[in-house]
């Protein structure tokens, strides 16, 4: 056996094109699985920050529950007929301070209106939120390019 047979898999890297893809402020639909092993899906705001995808939720949500007790999910982020697919394991962080400013980014990342952005961020702040950290493991990409 070499030292290559013990090395830890490597993720692949995002294309160019996919990361100017992923760059604007588009929605993403997050998959995992329930309990009973059945697919569910929810509608997210995510943040490509170098090589991972960042995201958040208020702690108590079914979306979050079924990650906390399965890592593995799908990303999607999709316009039209162009997508960007994206599955792993997340990393999970419950550090209140960590999800209140990712959640603040993510606010002002999606709410162009300051005054709306402020007071949804003032809302979130009530709320006990999780961020998960997604480093693809498998990248598919449907992108024309442009």
């Amino acid at each position: 056996m070499t030292a290559a047979d013990h090395a830890a898999p490597v993720s692949p890297a995002l294309s160019t094109a996919a990361r100017r893809f992923l760059q604007p402020a588009r929605f993403g639909v997050i998959s995992c699985l329930n309990a009973d092993g059945s697919p569910l899906q929810a509608v997210i705001w995510y943040v490509l920050e170098g090589d991972v995808v960042v995201f958040n939720s208020r702690i108590g949500r079914r979306w979050p529950t079924n990650i906390g007790r399965d890592h593995r999910v799908s990303l999607t982020v999709a316009d039209g007929y162009e997508y960007v697919e994206m599955g792993g394991e997340v990393e999970i962080d419950e550090n209140p301070r960590r999800g209140q400013a990712v959640i603040a980014s993510l606010t002002r990342r999606y709410e162009a209106d300051k005054e709306t952005a402020d007071a949804q961020i003032a809302g979130f702040a009530k709320q006990s939120r999780v961020t998960f950290t997604l480093r693809p493991t498998r990248i598919f990409e449907r992108l024309s390019g442009k």
